[in-house]
């Protein structure tokens, strides 16, 4: 054994080690300037630089670049961080967003190579030292006075990439707002909000999507909840009456873990009102204002309900055809118009927008009724069911009426209308007696919650007609409020008006035949914007929505969707996403979902906040 060397003689050994010869150094700073690098300032070493970027490849794409980190800083960089890339060579500021990785590589070798492949199957993986890289977008120039514009060149190789912090990221994704989404995927202190009283979010129309179990009902709840706190009127057609309970906070274990983990508290939504339909049970009948309604036949427009009603060409010939004898009846017994200023609004009298005032469902019934029973030569009248039209005198008017109306002949569609029209007849929706309509100037106070409650409805068109009757009315009823907040100088309630299931009411399998129903839900929306009307659509069938109501959508908030042809189809209808966002949404967590408003600079992949009332169906 070698004993160990006394300290004298280990120093005559250092001590008879040679320099290394002055012209080596001088060689290697040559080869180094001729390859264009540039000795490292000891400032730059400690200045919060995470990373470079590298040179571009052959299949690099334009708006992107390729970080490398060292990698005791990948962690430092999660995906959607932002970045800023100080580009020395042309003295140009960039700021990116990581749109994918960062991916651990190993150093000289690559991550396939045969040596880490062996010894990986093997339990005993070989770990070479390794680097990170990171696929950057670039989002825009930074100028001196600090204004953001489109880049118009890339980065140089080899600028310096340093991260930025939450608050500046939330300045420059612009997420700062009153109405908290949630937090953004990635980071542990990046909230995610929008500005409710900014006509960039509410007057702007939203889309709500994805598949069933992965999280809407949450988005919905929290932020309806959150929108009664800002003062709005929300108006909920809720299909499925899972909303019903709202008021009552959750008490579902999940829902209150996560509700813990995020500092929240577990309540109910004040001012919450139920409305269901004139006979229809209630889905919650604990909840405290819990109140019936019924339609009016009057303010549904002729068109709109021949399309709901889905009548053959023919059926919906001789469904106009009643409908001005209808009409004429109504005025010749004195129903309306019957002052001046009666006739003079018949005059400007839309339609396309609503019905005849004062018509009701049993007038329109009773015409076709005597119709099919002249029709068919049958030796009996039909027994009318409105007094006005069983007098002697105005039976007579009605028979002349019809025998004056060039009618089409065809018994058998005559009956299949008046089969329809029975069948809405027996629904007893509309005109109820002792029930009242609809308040829409109650509906609309600021900060209340109105849940219209159809989960007994167990019809499609009755939903559709509540919800076609409700869109107008509400509309009319905001265009008032709206004139009387500008004539008062005062800022207008916003409204957000929340359609469940929406593929029913507009499915692309329809709008060719209900082209009238969607011009109407269009004038909706594009009068809306103007006067802080938003709608919300709400699907777990995206693929059924027709791309003119996609064209409406300008903020999207999209849950997990595994189909790809259903993906494919949005990347076409639905902007400023960026791939690596597209290519994680069928893998979405339920609570997860992709948020892309317009007052957002960028959208992001985030946490949505738990709900904190109470849902049925889910709990």
């Amino acid at each position: 054994m070698n004993s160990p060397k006394p300290p004298a003689a280990m120093k005559d050994e250092e001590s008879s080690i040679a320099e290394a010869p002055k012209e080596a150094f001088e060689a290697l700073e040559g080869d180094a300037a001729n390859a264009g690098l540039t000795p490292l300032e000891q400032s730059e070493a400690n200045d919060g630089r995470i990373g470079a970027t590298m040179f571009d490849l052959p299949n690099s794409e334009d708006g992107t670049v390729t970080v490398l980190l060292p990698k005791e800083n990948v962690h430092l960089l999660p995906s959607q961080a932002l970045v800023r890339i100080e580009s020395k060579l042309d003295s140009r500021t960039y700021l990116g967003a990581v749109a994918m990785g960062p991916f651990a590589e190993p150093d000289g070798l690559r991550a396939d190579a045969t040596p880490i492949v062996i010894s990986a199957v093997h339990g005993r993986m070989l770990m070479p030292r390794y680097h990170g890289r990171a696929q950057v977008e670039i989002i825009g120039e930074r100028l001196k006075d600090g204004a953001v514009v489109p880049p118009r060149r890339r980065p140089r190789p080899n600028s310096a990439v340093y991260p930025l912090d939450s608050a500046e990221t939330s300045h420059v994704l612009r997420l700062n707002g009153d109405l908290r989404l949630g937090m953004a995927d990635g980071f542990d202190d990046l909230s995610v909000s929008v500005p409710s009283h900014s006509k960039s979010v509410l007057p702007r129309h939203m889309g709500i999507i994805g598949t069933t179990g992965g999280g809407k009902s949450t988005t919905v709840s929290g932020m309806i909840a959150k929108l009664q706190e800002s003062k709005a009127a929300v108006i909920l057609f809720d299909t499925e009456g899972e909303y019903c309970a709202a008021n009552e906070p959750t008490t579902d274990q999940h829902m209150m873990a996560a509700l813990k983990r995020s500092n929240m508290a577990a309540r109910g939504i004040t001012d919450t009102h139920v409305y269901r339909l004139a006979g229809k049970d209630a889905a919650n009948l604990n909840h405290p204002d819990n109140k019936q309604f019924t339609l009016r036949f009057d303010q549904l427009s002729p068109y709109a309900l021949q399309e709901l009603l889905d009548l053959t060409d023919a059926q919906a010939e001789r469904f106009f055809k009643a409908y001005d004898i209808t009409k004429l009846a109504l005025e010749r017994v004195k129903i309306w118009p019957i002052t001046d200023q009666d006739k003079k609004r018949q005059m400007e009298l839309d339609e396309f927008e609503s019905g005849h005032p004062n018509m009701k469902l049993t007038h329109l019934h009773d015409v076709v009724w005597q119709i099919a029973a002249i029709k068919d030569d049958s030796p009996d009248d039909p027994y009318l069911a409105t007094a006005e039209f069983r007098e002697t005198k105005n039976r007579s008017m009605i028979k002349q009426l019809i025998g004056s109306g060039n009618l089409p002949g065809s018994v058998p569609s005559w009956r299949a209308l008046l089969g329809k029209l029975g069948r809405m007849r027996r629904l007893n929706i509309f005109d109820v007696a002792g029930v009242p309509a609809a308040n829409y100037e109650e509906m609309l106070k600021p900060g209340r919650v109105n849940i219209i409650d159809l989960s007994d409805s167990d019809s499609t068109i009755i939903n559709n007609l509540v919800i076609a009757e409700l869109l107008r009315g509400v509309q009319l009823q905001q265009e008032v409020n709206y004139e009387k907040a500008v004539k008062a100088k005062e800022p207008p309630t916003p409204v957000l008006i929340f359609i469940e299931e929406a593929h029913e009411f507009l499915s692309a399998e329809r709008i060719s035949r209900m082209q009238n129903v969607f011009a109407q839900v269009a004038r909706i929306a594009r009068r809306g914007r103007k006067r802080w009307l938003g709608l919300v659509f709400v699907s777990q069938l995206p693929q059924h929505l027709p791309d003119e109501v996609l064209a409406l959508i300008n903020n999207w908030m999209i849950h997990k969707i595994g189909d790809s042809n259903v993906v494919g189809r949005l990347r076409k209808s639905i902007g400023g996403i960026s791939e690596g966002l597209w290519k994680q949404l069928p893998s979405l967590a339920p609570g997860q979902a992709i948020a892309s408003y317009a007052s957002m600079a960028r959208a992001l992949l985030i946490n949505v906040d738990p709900s904190p009332c109470k849902l049925l169906m889910v709990e």
